[in-house]
């Protein structure tokens, strides 16, 4: 069984593009693709006050339960389907929901900080940077934190001053020498999107 599943893991910096390029292969093979991502594995803070678990830093790699996410990549590629957490950006917490993963052909892993550990790109088969300039990131980032997420301005610009650009730099440009493919501009990258999507076709033929 774990030959038949592909594992297909898109990286990238904040708004650089990922959810695009995952949009289009969803829409290209639909129920042959499932998504699993990164930050639905924070880990969990119910202890922690909001105002505390508000000022940690969600863009060092410490962040996440990186190995629940590795066990659940080995647990796809037996044919088993998994139950992945759900986390809630506007309480800065998770939540007690899960959803269920299915072992579909292609499983594809999404993440700023998915290639900064060794372990979890043991786990993909493709590795996919999406390298798209800072100020586009932080404009795109702007605009999400504020209209989807519930955030005021001043807090998106504070927290991408003070962790999210500083970790980027440290972890997240260093991790793309792990990548397989390097994406400049991202879902604006048609001759890129169309090369990923035929090799996503080929493995679905095969």
């Amino acid at each position: 069984m774990s030959s038949d599943i592909m594992i297909l893991g898109i990286a990238g910096g904040t708004g650089s593009g990922k959810t695009t390029i995952t949009r289009k292969l969803i829409q290209s093979f639909g129920g042959d693709v499932s998504v699993i991502h990164h930050d639905n594995y924070y880990k969990a803070h119910h202890d922690m006050p909001y105002e505390e678990r508000a000022k940690l830093n969600y863009d060092h790699p410490n962040s996440f339960d990186t190995e629940l996410l590795i066990e659940a990549l080995k647990e796809l590629k037996k044919g088993h389907a998994v139950k992945c957490p759900v986390y809630d950006y506007t309480i800065h917490d998770r939540t007690d929901r899960t959803v269920t993963i299915q072992p579909t052909r292609v499983v594809i892993v999404e993440g700023i900080l998915i290639f900064e550990s060794r372990e979890l790109c043991e786990q993909m088969d493709i590795k996919i940077y999406v390298d798209t300039d800072a100020d586009v990131r932080i404009l795109r980032r702007i605009v999400r934190d504020v209209r989807d997420r519930g955030r005021s301005l001043e807090s998106v610009i504070n927290q991408y001053l003070t962790t999210v650009k500083p970790m980027h730099e440290q972890f997240v440009e260093p991790s793309k020498r792990r990548a397989d493919i390097i994406i400049p501009e991202g879902g604006h990258n048609q001759v890129a999107l169309e090369m990923v999507v035929e090799r996503v076709r080929a493995h679905l033929k095969g």
